[in-house]
Order: structure tokens, then sequence, then C-alpha cells
């Protein structure tokens, strides 16, 4: 009821599913019978009543309209507690025998000692007519039951997509965080190892007693901080975020050797300014950025022409932006797995930078992928 319900125009009152069929079953017994009391019109009146409770007893409800059809020749009320128990109760054996006994009611004309079955072809018609009366509320019972599972199942199927793709996206970005910490690792243990080399270096050189003590003190809280930070890191890959190895990681100068590697046909425009000083997070992030769009040519758009620019000035900070044409229908694709997220842990570590990413579709039918930087880390 609650299907057939929402699937109504919202116009039509909420009770038109319940009293609309039985409305219309008892117009079609005063069309049939007229308006004279009787017995005919009595047992009209009551297969459209009893049309009221064909959600909850339909197989009741059809049995209580066939004498209406039988002594009357009423077609609604009988055809539409069939078509009922199609849609509520399609078991084989009931359908079957509600069929049955509603042919022989469309066949058999009452009083029974009318029948004749001389004429053999008018005695086909008229036994064809009787099953197709009878077949075709059943047909689209069951025809109505099958939508509905298939709206509910495809409504199911949409609610689990879904949350599996939330999940797959709370796991990118967990990964991605995961490899940021891991990258900070790297950053800082390197910080830390100046620090320590220093103090050891003060340590050795100097002669104030004092200044000797600060030192070593300062070269044993950097060791405990590098081996709390080691542990730290640890205990996130062994949680299965990142397995990749504390290497040292790809800086912008890298780009070339990516772009050379990539085998695409990429122009590459580098506007950036060399001996700039920037953070390492954030050449990090550049690298990857044009990593994961080079990556995704060549999934999405094999053979098209790509052009990577890097810009970057005192305002606006560093502009990274990957931009490629149409594929190349000539090539065929290499049918590479993606997931579709790899655009989120990017845009999580520009937004974790203090920058921007985004992705949208050109109008000659590339992509874009445009992510800024700022010169310092916020």
């Amino acid at each position: 009821m609650s299907l057939w319900r929402a699937s109504l125009p919202p116009w039509l009152p909420t009770w038109t599913p319940v009293a609309g069929p039985a409305l219309l079953a008892a117009g079609d017994a005063l069309l049939i019978n007229g308006a004279h009391l009787g017995a005919d019109l009595g047992w009209s009146l009551l297969a459209a009543v009893a049309l009221l409770w064909r959600q909850r007893l339909p197989a009741t409800v059809f049995l209580l309209t066939l004498p209406g059809m039988y002594l009357t020749y009423i077609w609604l009320a009988p055809m539409i507690a069939l078509y009922t128990v199609a849609a509520r109760r399609p078991a084989r054996r009931l359908l079957a025998v509600t069929g049955l006994l509603m042919a022989a009611a469309q066949f058999v004309p009452y009083p029974a000692s009318d029948l004749m079955l001389a004429d053999r072809r008018e005695t086909a018609v008229n036994l064809v007519d009787a099953f197709v009366v009878a077949a075709t509320p059943i047909a689209l019972g069951l025809l109505t039951r099958t939508r509905r599972e298939l709206a509910a199942r495809l409504d199911e199927l949409t609610r689990t997509r879904a949350r599996e793709d939330r999940l797959l996206a709370d796991r990118v970005l967990a990964t991605e965080r995961a490899r940021l910490a891991r990258e900070m690792h790297d950053v800082v243990a390197h910080q830390v190892s100046l620090i320590s080399l220093q103090a050891g270096a003060v340590q050795i050189s100097t002669d104030d007693v004092q200044a000797r003590d600060g030192a070593r003190t300062i070269r044993e809280l950097s060791v405990r901080t590098l081996d709390e930070l080691r542990h730290m890191v640890g205990i996130l890959r062994a949680a299965g975020a990142d397995t990749e190895e504390l290497t040292p990681q790809p800086r912008l100068s890298d780009l070339p050797r990516l772009i050379d590697l990539s085998a695409l046909d990429v122009t590459f425009e580098d506007g950036s300014d060399p001996g700039a000083e920037r953070p390492e997070a954030v050449e990090r992030a550049a690298f990857r950025t044009v990593q994961e769009a080079l990556t995704n040519v060549r999934k999405h758009a094999p053979g098209s022409k790509v052009v990577v620019r890097v810009a970057e000035d005192e305002r606006s900070g560093l502009l990274v932006e990957i931009r490629n044409g149409p594929a190349d229908a000539a090539v065929p694709a290499p049918e590479l797995p993606g997931g579709g997220h790899g655009l989120v842990g990017l845009r999580e570590r520009a937004q974790s930078l203090g920058g921007t990413l985004e992705a949208t579709a050109t109008g000659e039918g590339g992509f874009v992928v445009r992510a800024r930087f700022p010169r310092e880390e916020r």
C-alpha cells in the first residue's frame, strides 16, 4: 500500500487507493443493473463494498465478487479483486484456482441450463474470451508486483552503492592523511636530525660546562623525539593506512622525469622559479597532483594531448594546471582499475596546506585539473 501511495500524483487524496476501486465497481453495478432495488443490484453492490478490504483479504474478497459476476455480469469488481490477488498473493496454485473460477463465471451463463455447446465455433470463442478476461488482471497484477520489487531492489542497491562510496571516500581520505603524516615524519625527522647534529657539535666544541650539558640534553631529546615519531608512523602503517617505506619523497624538480616516463603527449610549461624557497609539503603536493592527473589521462583519455603548466607569483602562490583534450578513438584504452577517488585525496591534501583544487570538464571534451598552493604552509 505504501508503495502504491508513493507512486500516486500528489494532487490525489490519500483515500483514492482504497475507496477509488470500490466507487468504480459501484458505478459499474448501477450501469448494469440500474437503480432498481433487487437481488441482482444487492450482489453487485456487495462485490463493490467488499473491495474496501481487498488489500488485507484479497482471496476472500475475490470470492465475494464472483456471485455478482455470475448472476449480474459485472466485470470491474471481480477483475480488480483478481488483480489484487496476483499483486499481493502471487502463489501459482492460488492464481490458477482463482483464474479458473473467474473463467468459469464468465463462460457459464446463469442459469447454467442456458449453456449451449452445439455451435463449436461460438463455444470456442466464448471459452477464449473467458480465459482472456481471467488472464488479463492476473498478468497486470504480476507485472505491478514485479515492478514494485524491482523498484525496491534498485533503491536498496542505490543506498548500498552510496554507502560503499562513502566508505571508500573515507578510506581514501584516511590513506591520504596517513601519507601526509608519513611525509611529515620525513620533514620533522630531517629537521630534528640537524638539531641533534648541531647539538653534538656544540657539545664537543664548547668548553662551557653549562652549554655542554644543555647541548647533551637537546641531543637526548632529539633522539627521543625521533624514536617516538617513528613509533607513531609505525602504528599508522601497521593499521593498514600506508605500507610504503619511509623513503625520500619527490619534489617539484622531479616533474620533468615524471613527464618523460608517462608515455603521453605532454607539453610542459614550467614557469616556476628554480631558486624559490617553498615548503617541502607544497612541492610534494604539486608533484602528486600532476602524477594523479597524468594517471587519469592514461586511464580515461588515451591518446589525448596534455599540457602541464606550473606558474607562481608572490600573491597567488604556486599554480599547477593539467589540461588534456578528448581521447583519441584510435588508441585503445588500457583498462586500468580505478575507483574515482584519487582526486578526493588530492583535494584533501591541498586543503590541509591552505590551498584549493578544482577538477572540471572542458567544452572541447577534455578535462582540466587546477591546484593552487600558498607559498607558505598554514
